[in-house]
């Protein structure tokens, strides 16, 4: 017996299951009588067994074997359709699921809506979410783990940058917006100055957003005094509604305008001149063709940014 049966031979042998006759087979393949009856021989030659019994003047009958090959040969036949469109549909940059990793507040804010627009427009792949940190997510774009990353850089310097193993789309900039709690209510708005007395809030050390603190601060020549250091940041706006800190917080947390619209907390006035502060919000794939959707997906992700920029999001309190 042969190890793999000729697919042509198997087509040959459904055709004559579902006509009853090696006539009626022959003229749906277009063969003559003749070779039917060669390719039913052949693969009977082939697996050692008897598929159909001849009877003159009658229909054919399959045998036990015969039954057993007509279904296992449907079930190949089918599978082998189904592998073709997937081909075709991957060859044409279609898949049937996208990885993508993304930052918690991002999961939260933008990408429920970009999702649901996105459905509405197009039948698509799967689309599997992955919650991720910027500095975790690269690594597995990487490796192809994940076929895009939505991402966060506080510091034009910081990672993650454009390389052969890495593309970078930049979707907008989020506004960072300095608060303090708001809690006894004031009279009149809250200064820089007044920041200077009390406690910040902050990331640790070494992370971006505590970075891009301390060279704000050394442009205006302060000192802020970060005596609580967490990298969460509902834990960070905790603090600053409880009036325990003064901190930068992305303005998705507080109601997705860039105006510091929360109950829990005022907008810090800074000084005339001071260039207020952002952190740009990117698109992390790898190099090459894309599937469609992965394209239409940053569209409107690069959308959704803009709106928060602009005030015109919708309202929501969420994590970094």
């Amino acid at each position: 017996m042969r190890s793999q049966p000729d697919l042509k031979l198997l087509a040959t042998f459904l055709a004559v299951v579902r006509r009853g006759s090696m006539a009626e087979a022959a003229a749906e393949l277009g063969y003559v009588p003749s070779a039917v009856s060669q390719h039913i021989a052949a693969l009977e030659r082939d697996l050692g067994v008897e598929l159909i019994v001849r009877r003159p003047g009658s229909r054919l009958i399959l045998t036990a074997a015969g039954r057993s090959l007509a279904g296992a040969a449907e079930t190949l036949f089918d599978a082998t359709a189904r592998f073709q469109d997937a081909a075709h549909a991957i060859a044409g940059r279609e898949v049937a699921e996208l990885r993508v990793g993304i930052y918690p507040s991002a999961m939260t804010y933008l990408l429920p809506r970009v999702l649901a627009m996105l459905r509405a427009r197009r039948p698509g792949p799967r689309i599997r979410l992955v919650v991720v940190e910027t500095d975790g997510g690269v690594p597995r774009v990487r490796s192809g783990d994940l076929d895009l990353l939505v991402a966060y850089r506080y510091l034009p310097e910081d990672p993650p940058a454009a390389s052969e193993a890495l593309t970078i789309t930049v979707l907008g900039r989020e506004p960072l917006v300095l608060v303090a709690g708001a809690d006894p209510p004031r009279r009149r708005p809250v200064g820089l100055a007044e920041c200077l007395e009390q406690e910040w809030v902050s990331g640790h050390a070494h992370n971006p957003d505590r970075r891009l603190l301390r060279r704000w601060a050394g442009e205006l020549g302060i000192a802020p005094r970060v005596t609580l250091e967490t990298e969460d940041l509902h834990s960070m706006l905790a603090m600053i509604r409880a009036g325990l800190a003064v901190g930068l917080i992305p303005a998705t947390l507080l109601g997705g305008d860039g105006a510091g619209h929360d109950a829990g907390v005022d907008r810090v006035v800074l000084p005339p001149g001071v260039a207020p502060l952002h952190r740009e919000i990117l698109a992390v794939s790898r190099p090459g063709a894309r599937p469609p959707v992965i394209d239409e997906l940053v569209t409107l992700l690069a959308r959704a940014v803009e709106s928060v920029r602009a005030g015109t999001g919708p309202s929501g309190r969420h994590g970094r």
